[in-house]
Parts: C-alpha cells; structure tokens; sequence
C-alpha cells in the first residue's frame, strides 16, 4: 500500500512515557506526518529501559517509529512561540505535559480556532496516575497470582497505558473526521484512570463485584467462568490449555482419552461438562484427570498429538524465544528488522493492521533533533531566522556524526 489513509495529516506529540507515544506511532504508521518536540536537552523517556550495551533505548525507538523530531527551548519565549506557530499550522496536537497554561486549549485556539487537542492525564481530576497506580486502583493485582497468596500481583505490560494510547488516536481520528464535516475543532481529555476503570467495567466486572458485596477471589491461571490451566509437561516446560468451547472442550477429550472418566465425573456431580459453568465449577477436578496425561509426554509429542485438531493450546515461552522464532521466520509477521540509529539493526513493531492481506513497513524512529530545520522550513522560516534560532538556543538539531 503506497498511500496510508492519514497521509497529508500532521499532527505535534508533545507526550512522553507509553501513552501518549503509543497514539503518536499508530497514527505515524497509518501515513501521519507526527511531529515529536522535545526540549533541546533530550527527551524526558529518551533513557527508559530496556537499553543497549552502549545505554540507548530500545523503548524509546519502540514508541517513536516514523515519527520526525524536533528540540525546543521550551523555557524561551522564543521556543514557545516557535510550538505555539507550529501547532497552529499543523491543527492537531497531542501532549500530556501538566501544568503548562502556554499550551492551554484557550490559549492555543486563539491562534488556531478549529484546533484538534488531546490531552492525556493522569486521573479526570488532574492528579497524577501511571499504569501500576491506576492498575492498583482497580483492584486486578489483588485478584491476580495463586490462590493461596494474599500479595499483590502486578502484572509488567502496561496494558493501561497502551489502552490509553490506542483511545487517543481514536479520539483524534474521530475529531478529524468531525472538523471535516463541521469546520469545528475539539479540545478532548482523556484520562488514564477512566479508561482502566472504564475497561473493567464493560466486562461486568465492576457489576459483579456491586452485586456480591466482595471481591472476585484469585485463580492462578485459571480462566474464570470456563475451564482453562495450565499443565507442567515431561521436559520441564509448561502448556496453558483452555477450553472455551464446547467444540474446544471436547477436542480436548478426545486428544486426551479421557471421556469416560469425566463422563463418570458428570453423573457423580450431576454436571454437563459441554457448559462453560459447569467445567468451571469442576476446573479442580478436571485438572486433576487431565495432569498425568501432560507430565507424562514432552513439548515436542504434546505439538504431535495436538496438530490438526481444534485443542486451543499454546506452550508457554520466554522472550528470548519468542525473539529467536521471528528471526526464523524472516520477517513476514508483525514484528520486522529496522536499522535504528545509534542502535543498528534491531527487532520492532509494525502495524498490526494489514490492508488487503499486507502489512506496512515499519520505520525508524528519528535521532533527537533531527528534523528541525525541515520542519522550521516548511513553517515559513527562512534559513537565517533558523540559523539565528539555533545560533541563540532556541532551536535544537541532531549532532552531525
């Protein structure tokens, strides 16, 4: 695909950490031109782990993929009206920055009145939050871990802040689509805690919980209202099967050849293991039967005796592993090989999306600074004012190599 739908827009990231990143690189990767402004002194997250050997981020040329960059003196006068011109002339900006009244919406409109701003928070309050304090506040890491803990669990994908990133692009989709059709621009907020909690909530969760008066008691791996576990095999390693289905679950059965066993389980229990709730109700027992069958056999006979049938299974795997698997496979999947400045070659994200069957290329991220001038150039700026502005401090640009 040559042209990316959002080709010839152009949006200003002001953001930092996952959130607000993860919004800039979906919308660079469907054809965004997404302007990252970082003060000349680097990036905020510029130094997240993980890192190279030689301490650059790998998370940083994660999140900032075909995105171009440009460093300000945000302190100056100068530097701030510099982003002020910028963001009118390019009419969408995402930021998270707290407590910066020169880029206030009303601020900002008064230059630009069909504006497109999205302002991702901490908490709809404006206090502070990140994804393992909003985490803990939902209550997950008190019902994630084995039942017979009583520690909080977190888990380490910042699912809250990739959410979020993902409801922000939306929502500046959306208001393109609006100015478009009204002429009218849209200052929008967009909070880290409400899109957790509001996540929790559309999956009956909260519901439940009002309900019962009680929280929702741990389940290892376990997977709530239908059978799931997890099995130790032979050779050390381990499998998670679930049986979602009763098409899955009997599948399952069948591999196993144990049918008889949990048929005589049904009678003795008055169930009907071909119900969600009922295999829930006896994971307990069903586990019990199933877990000789998997010690019994390694990862290689379990692939063997699951190949062809509708078992949902999958073995559990390190990254290291995961890593060593898109090496082999040549890069026809999600994750490609991009040669990243000041890091080489390394393994990245494209988008998940495929147009027509195709994925689209993913890019590298840029070296801080390095589209300034372009970008001053394109906004009107002629090269002495340019010269001026980084002679003064004003502007930053990529250190020649």
């Amino acid at each position: 695909m040559t042209a990316r739908p959002l080709n010839g827009i152009r949006v200003v990231d002001m953001s930092s950490f996952v959130a607000g990143p993860t919004a800039g690189r979906v919308l660079a990767e469907l054809g965004a031109e997404v302007i990252r402004v970082d003060p000349i002194s680097g990036a905020v997250d510029g130094n997240r782990w993980p890192v190279t050997d030689d301490g650059a981020s790998l998370y940083w040329a994660g999140l900032n993929q075909a995105k171009k960059s440009v460093t300000v003196d945000l302190r100056s006068e100068a530097g701030r009206r510099f982003v002020t011109d910028l963001v009118a002339d390019s009419g969408i900006l995402l930021e998270n920055a707290a407590h910066a009244p020169w880029l206030d919406n009303t601020v900002l409109t008064r230059h630009r009145p069909d504006l497109i701003h999205l302002h991702v928070e901490g908490h709809a309050d404006g206090t502070p939050a990140v994804d393992y304090t909003v985490n803990a506040e939902v209550g997950l890491p008190l019902m994630t871990g084995a039942p017979s803990s009583d520690t909080p669990v977190n888990h380490v994908l910042p699912a809250w802040d990739l959410l979020t990133g993902l409801y922000a692009a939306l929502g500046l989709v959306t208001a393109l689509r609006r100015r478009d059709q009204t002429g009218q621009g849209s200052y929008l907020q967009l909070a880290l805690g409400d899109v957790a909690l509001s996540a929790v909530a559309s999956m009956g969760w909260v519901a439940e919980a009002d309900r019962s008066g009680a929280a929702r008691g741990r389940q290892g791996n376990a997977l709530f209202g239908s059978y799931g576990a997890d099995f130790p095999t032979a050779d050390g390693r381990a499998v998670m099967i679930v049986g979602l289905t009763t098409g899955q679950w009997r599948a399952l059965v069948d591999v196993t050849g144990t049918a008889d066993i949990f048929s005589a389980l049904e009678r003795h229990r008055g169930l009907d293991l071909s119900v969600e709730a009922d295999r829930y109700a006896a994971r307990d027992a069903i586990t019990a039967v199933l877990q000789p069958w998997f010690a019994a056999r390694s990862l290689a006979q379990l692939e063997a005796e699951f190949d062809g049938t509708r078992v949902l299974w999958s073995a559990y795997r390190t990254l290291a592993e995961v890593a060593a698997d898109i090496r082999c496979r040549e890069g026809d999947g999600v994750v490609q090989e991009v040669v990243q400045p000041g890091i080489g070659t390394m393994l990245t994200s494209r988008s998940p999306l495929r147009w027509s069957g195709v994925y689209t290329d993913a890019t590298a991220a840029p070296v801080s600074g390095a589209h300034t001038r372009d970008v001053a150039t394109a906004a009107g700026l002629d090269s002495r004012t340019i010269d001026d502005l980084v002679e003064s401090g004003v502007l930053g640009e990529a250190e020649a190599k």
